[in-house]
């Protein structure tokens, strides 16, 4: 497909379109708590996060290779001696964060409404399929966006084969996301621009530096702030 001279737009999902950091966090602290007996909740928190990156190449991202890292590191430092009704509520953290409701962020659907009609939305996420096509369903946004990449990694090389399926020039296309490493910072490298909106809560693994040279990087406060960065950019080749 030809390079189209139009603006996109990607959006990420998760904390950036509706909160799912928080969720995490809940589950977090409820683990701490079934393993209190056992191990202070630092400890708890670097075993466990030491288990997710191992893991992190055979399970990806997202809730069930969380639950199956969260259920091995229980194992870990209980030295075995964990019980299966506490294994049980562990699987049952996971099923509730399967289920959580979809809550979105203040100013995603006026924003989305508004961009919509004037440019093409793709959204770009990363994580379990089944689940992150579950949450957009229940988002009420799959209607805004022409395109949806569910990924196993957002890095240089992801983007850029999204984009050349689509026929987006990367040098007019806008990354929208919570995450500097995997939303803003592959899409500079190629040319492209990115609008950084933090969410409340980073997990560790998702941490990066801004980068120092401002250039097509916008930092933003709010969801809001992206149609004022679009209309800029849109008019730089009107």
């Amino acid at each position: 497909m030809r390079p189209s001279c139009e603006l996109v737009v990607g959006f990420d999902a998760d904390d950036t379109l509706w909160h799912n950091e928080n969720i995490f966090e809940h589950t977090h602290e409820r683990y701490r708590d079934l393993l209190a007996r056992y191990h202070a909740a630092a400890t708890v928190d670097r075993t466990l996060f030491a288990t997710e990156m191992r893991n992190l190449e055979l399970y990806g991202y997202g809730v069930k290779g969380f639950t199956l890292s969260a259920i091995e590191t229980a194992i870990q430092l209980t030295e075995g001696r964990i019980s299966a009704e506490e294994i049980r509520r562990l699987i049952e953290l996971g099923r509730e964060m399967l289920a959580h409701p979809v809550e979105l962020l203040d100013g995603v659907e006026e924003t989305l409404a508004h961009l919509a009609g004037r440019h093409r939305l793709l959204l770009i996420t990363k994580g379990d399929l089944r689940d992150q096509q579950r949450k957009l369903a229940k988002s009420g946004l799959a209607d805004r966006f022409r395109a949806v990449e569910i990924l196993s990694e957002k890095d240089e090389l992801s983007y850029a084969v999204v984009l050349r399926r689509h026929g987006v020039d990367p040098a007019r296309f806008l990354m929208v996301g919570n995450s500097l490493k995997s939303d803003i910072l592959p899409v500079l490298a190629l040319g492209g621009a990115g609008a950084h909106v933090p969410y409340r809560l980073t997990w560790a693994a998702e941490r990066a530096e801004a980068p120092r040279a401002q250039g097509r990087f916008y930092a933003l406060e709010s969801i809001r702030a992206v149609t004022g960065v679009v209309a800029a950019l849109s008019a730089e080749r009107a």
